[in-house]
């Protein structure tokens, strides 16, 4: 199994800087990552040392909570292709999923996807699986599925908890096989890594990736 050309090399601190971001970048040349993902601020960069390798660039939309304006969002999408991104990582509406409001779950998804396939760029939806119960992953997972997204992502990794085997295997079931699982949040073992690929994840996000491979 290629595990490296599964993970997307991943950072996402706050106070990451510059200098940061170039060695995730060389580190993802050397280890050959499916992906670097990263704040839209650092699109450029990434872009640049990456152009030509195979390597894509990933940035988030609306992250890490979700909450902000789908026009916002939309923007977000066009700005990271205008600088390199390849894919986008969207954080659903939580907010709104809490509350019931799946219709309004589903329109600022869709827009999304809508402005990120007008300019060919790959959506992963972000569904933050520790804040949502059982049902509510549930009716995420539907709309993911309806909405066009290449991907369904587990956890941004900022609101506790992250991947969990059952959390793959159950999203996996409802999405079917057009679409892909991302797990994220928390991976820092092969053997966990490599449990969360056989209960049907196509894509790891870590920052951790190198330890992934290297154990």
């Amino acid at each position: 199994m290629n595990l490296a050309g599964m993970i997307d090399h991943t950072l996402l601190k706050p106070d990451a800087t510059e200098k940061d971001i170039v060695k995730l970048c060389h580190e993802a040349k050397q280890y050959q990552f499916a992906t670097v993902c990263v704040n839209g601020s650092y699109a450029r960069t990434a872009s640049k040392i990456l152009h030509g390798t195979g390597i894509g660039v990933a940035v988030v939309v609306g992250f890490p909570l979700g909450a902000t304006l789908t026009e916002i969002k939309v923007a977000e999408v066009f700005a990271a292709k205008a600088h390199g991104a390849r894919e986008i990582d969207m954080v659903m509406n939580i907010g709104w999923a809490k509350s019931g409001d799946w219709e309004a779950v589903e329109k600022d998804i869709v827009r999304v996807v809508e402005a990120a396939h007008c300019c060919g760029v790959v959506v992963k939806v972000i569904i933050e699986t520790s804040l949502l119960t059982e049902e509510e992953k549930h009716q995420a997972a539907e709309i993911v599925k309806h909405s066009g997204a290449e991907f369904i992502k587990t956890s941004t990794g900022f609101a506790g908890g992250g991947a969990t085997v059952e959390d793959v295997r159950n999203l996996k079931a409802w999405v079917g096989e057009g679409v892909k699982v991302k797990a994220s949040g928390g991976i820092r073992t092969r053997e966990l890594a490599l449990q969360l690929v056989e209960a049907g994840a196509e894509r790891i996000g870590a920052s951790a990736g190198i330890e992934l491979i290297k154990e």
